[in-house]
């Protein structure tokens, strides 16, 4: 069973290191539509027609299942690729009703893209909490992120200039509604009051995958459990995608744009990784 997972760049390898601590002997695809990242800034109607043409080569490479691992994509796209492909697709939701669940007496601070603080998927779930839920678009995370500038000058200045325009000792929690901004939580720690808490919606996604899947997947044991460090054996034909062994038996198999990644952009990838790993337990 081949699981896929898609975003418009790295952001959504946060949804595949997660799965990858979870699962074990499992084939996974991964697409990073690098050619046309970010996609928050773009209409709704070329997220729709660039998340098609994304599905649609995961399919054909035999994906039985696929996580859009973007929530902005998730937001402008979801009905209709569950309309256009007769496989499961599992989308990105922010966590805000866990955010407002756990920490409802306090405000919860959604931080996303335009697109999805815009859109009407995000206005109707939010409009079923009791839970007073602000908001703050931060387009340019994405682009550090993809420049591998996870805590320079730049991105401490951003990140304080915009959260200044909140009262942060307000907030019972800050929900991540944009999987590019899971590689920032080291930073976001130091600026938040101690007691707000850092959410994402990864848990939710992977469960309804499992749940999806049923027995389709096999949950990670003890010694199946792969390193804390993202330790890559790397093999690539040039052909087939780069695709990476993992000590507990799953595999990956990268594309960029549809395209094989080749030795480099492998590299890249495993910096990607080692930074989530140490991201890991911030919260």
């Amino acid at each position: 069973m081949k699981i896929a997972f898609f975003d418009s760049g790295i952001g959504g390898l946060s949804v595949l290191a997660e799965a990858l601590r979870r699962f074990s002997g499992a084939e996974f695809l991964y697409f990073a539509d690098e050619d046309h990242v970010p996609y928050g800034t773009k209409s709704r109607a070329e997220i729709v027609r660039l998340s098609l043409d994304a599905v649609g080569f995961l399919v054909s490479r035999g994906a039985d299942a696929v996580v859009v691992a973007c929530n902005t994509a998730t937001s402008a796209a979801i009905s209709e690729l569950r309309g256009a492909f007769s496989v499961p697709v599992i989308g990105m939701e922010p966590a805000v009703k866990l955010a407002a669940d756990s920490f409802g007496a306090r405000p919860t601070l959604l931080i996303a893209t335009p697109l999805t603080i815009a859109g009407e998927k995000l206005a109707r779930l939010v409009g079923r909490l009791e839970c007073e839920t602000w908001s703050l678009a931060l387009p340019r995370l994405v682009e550090f992120a993809q420049d591998l500038e996870f805590d320079s000058p730049a991105v401490w200045a951003y990140l304080r200039e915009e959260l200044a325009k909140f009262e942060l000792e307000r907030l019972g929690s800050l929900v991540l509604g944009c999987t590019h901004f899971n590689y920032f939580k080291d930073v976001l720690r130091e600026i938040l009051p101690p007691h707000v808490r850092i959410i994402d919606g990864i848990d939710g996604t992977l469960n309804r995958l499992a749940s999806e899947l049923g027995g389709g997947l096999k949950l990670a044991h003890g010694e199946d459990l792969p390193s804390r460090a993202a330790k890559f054996d790397a093999e690539t034909d040039g052909k087939n995608g780069g695709k990476i062994y993992y000590p507990n038996g799953n595999s990956v198999e990268y594309f960029y744009s549809g395209r094989a990644l080749d030795a480099v952009q492998l590299r890249k990838v495993e910096i990607f990784l080692k930074r989530l790993d140490a991201m890991w337990e911030i919260g």
